[in-house]
């Protein structure tokens, strides 16, 4: 029963570190802040815990068919890939006909869950599949995948949105854009580690098409326009009837925003790329946390 119990543990860590479920700290934390956005803004419309609840369920089953597709489809490339040889399924922790069935039932759990949410985003379901899945495929013709997966993670704060209120406005748009920019720069930086693998296997990335250099600056530039967008966002928010409803909180949120932004520049260059994994994860998990705290603070 013990042997039996440990093998059942193994196989859900396995699939847990599938769709690297830790990561999950990028997009969460903007879901939340659109969520509790729509509450502030639209004073008519009570919280509820059921709502909140299939928001994070749908987070997670979008999140797990994602991933577990983009394992799915790259398993070929990550077999060969000295980084990625030990993921599960090239490592053949999961065999593909498993990671399948578990991107399927994710799938579908997505799908029923935005169902008893509302009917917008029931409508919207698929078609965020489809974005998500998208992106998995991009690599092989175009570097511009990396702003694909930005638009893909975007979609939480907009999504929790329109699970609230059953409608999509111009303010969780403009912090979709905010992810959207932020996200696509990090994992620019993030591909730097594979820049000679992508030439050697005609895969597409910023930093094969421009190099090291000009990867970086290319990150450098979305990560720029992020911080025009924090003070659109801060401003059109105010503005809306009932306002202002963001204060001092959000402006030292992203404040700290920005400069871990900046910070994740600093720590790498062209000359020195052993601190990309700190800059991925690190700098950004911690950016993102902090920035929905204090907004979520003055929101609430």
């Amino acid at each position: 029963m013990k042997l039996s119990f440990n093998n059942g543990m193994k196989r859900v860590l396995s699939y847990i570190n599938l769709v690297k479920f830790s990561h999950t700290i990028f997009a969460m934390p903007f879901a939340l802040v659109g969520m509790i956005m729509a509450y502030r803004v639209n004073p008519e419309i009570c919280f509820c815990t059921r709502v909140f609840g299939l928001i994070i369920l749908a987070m997670i089953f979008a999140r797990n068919a994602a991933m577990g597709f983009n394992r799915y489809v790259d398993s070929d490339i990550d077999k060969i890939n000295p980084r990625t040889a030990n993921r599960e399924i090239p490592a053949g922790l999961i065999s593909k006909n498993s990671a399948l069935v578990f991107i399927i039932l994710n799938s579908l759990a997505f799908v029923t869950v935005c169902f008893f949410i509302n009917y917008l985003a029931f409508i919207l379901a698929i078609p965020t599949l489809l974005v998500l899945f998208t992106y998995s495929f991009l690599k092989r013709y175009t570097a511009f995948c990396h702003y694909f997966l930005g638009i893909a993670l975007s979609i939480a704060p907009t999504g929790a949105y329109v699970a609230v209120t059953g409608k999509i406005d111009i303010a969780p748009v403009i912090l979709s854009l905010i992810v959207l920019f932020w996200v696509s720069g990090f994992d620019i930086i993030y591909s730097l580690s594979d820049r000679e693998f992508d030439k050697q296997n005609n895969l597409f990335s910023v930093p094969r098409i421009f190099g090291v250099r000009g990867a970086l600056i290319v990150s450098a530039i979305g990560h720029f326009f992020v911080l025009p967008l924090l003070v659109i966002f801060y401003f059109y928010v105010n503005s809306l009837s009932g306002g202002p409803y963001l204060g001092s909180y959000y402006i030292i949120g992203a404040s700290l925003f920005a400069v871990m932004l900046v910070y994740q520049h600093l720590i790498i260059s062209s000359n020195d790329l052993s601190r990309i994994g700190a800059a991925f994860f690190t700098a950004n998990g911690v950016a993102s946390v902090v920035f929905a705290f204090f907004a979520i603070l003055d929101l609430v």
